[in-house]
């Protein structure tokens, strides 16, 4: 039966991790729900590597050019000129303003991974932060100007970005969403301001679910908050794979989207999935 619920696990961090609704309440959600448990921060982590592998693919372009720019820019003797970069390179310049705006999100996540793993996994949170989240998306969507692009990238928006990034510790509020959002309000468009979300979570996501494995089959029990992931080895592999093939198809489907439609439709379902949240909550068919 493990196995079984780690692949449905799967398919939900898959289905939900790049679509604006949270998959970190979803995983949280589900697994009271259906009475197996809250499957926790470090099994979340894990899964994510999953999904920020079909990221990888699915901008292997983008990312391999910029990182090839970016190191590129650093190897010759005579500067970066000779190098065949030159000087002010958009991707050079896109590489750092991601590694800075990644930084928020580092030192959120190592100060507070204790909190993170147990406090800020209470279900009241979670319903609030789902609605009020999804007000600000709807907000950012309907009032941004939509007029930057990816190429338009400075290292102030970099950095007001991976704060943004960094309020997705919080279950409920969605890395993709609240990035996004702030994409959305520095005047971007849809599919620039979710471009540069996804690149900007790589490094955090990966350093993230690799830590998190790590951690998970060194920690000790009862000793280490939120130690292990709830599962054994094969099915939280399972369920990471399983991620990453649904995750991939979720990109396809969400960046053509976006290019002609708005964010309404999760706006609404935020809204409502909290609302929803919060009725079981108050009725007592859930605990926090």
């Amino acid at each position: 039966m493990d196995f079984l619920e780690a692949i449905i696990l799967g398919l939900v961090q898959g289905l939900t991790e790049f679509l604006p609704i949270s998959s970190s309440a979803h995983l949280r959600i589900l697994g009271d729900l259906v009475g197996w448990g809250d499957p926790g921060a470090t099994f979340t982590a894990i899964t994510q590597l999953g999904t920020e592998l079909a990221v990888l693919i699915y901008f292997r372009r983008d990312i391999f050019r910029i990182i090839g720019k970016w190191f590129r820019s650093f190897g010759a003797r005579g500067g970066a000129h000779s190098a065949g970069i030159r000087k002010g390179d958009p991707d050079v310049r896109l590489g750092w303003i991601i590694i800075i705006g990644t930084v928020p999100i580092v030192l959120a996540g190592f100060f507070l991974q204790d909190y993170i793993r147990t406090g800020l996994r209470s279900l009241w949170i979670t319903a609030i932060v789902l609605i009020v989240f999804g007000i600000l998306l709807g907000l950012a969507d309907r009032l941004g100007r939509r007029v930057k692009t990816v190429a338009d990238v400075t290292y102030r928006d970099g950095i007001l970005i991976g704060l943004a990034q960094m309020l997705a510790l919080v279950p409920g509020v969605s890395r993709s969403g609240a990035s996004t959002s702030a994409g959305l309000v520095l005047g971007y468009d849809r599919p620039s301001a979710a471009r540069f979300s996804f690149l900007l979570a790589v490094p955090a996501v990966f350093g993230s679910g690799l830590y998190e494995t790590y951690t998970a089959f060194t920690c000790e029990p009862g000793v280490d908050a939120g130690c292990g992931t709830g599962y054994g080895l094969f099915e939280t592999i399972a369920a990471t794979v399983v991620a990453f093939g649904v995750g991939l198809a979720v990109i396809a489907f969400l960046m053509r989207y976006i290019s002609t439609r708005s964010f309404l439709p999760f706006v609404i379902y935020r809204i409502l999935l909290g609302g929803v949240l919060i009725a079981l909550l108050l009725t007592g068919i859930l605990e926090a």
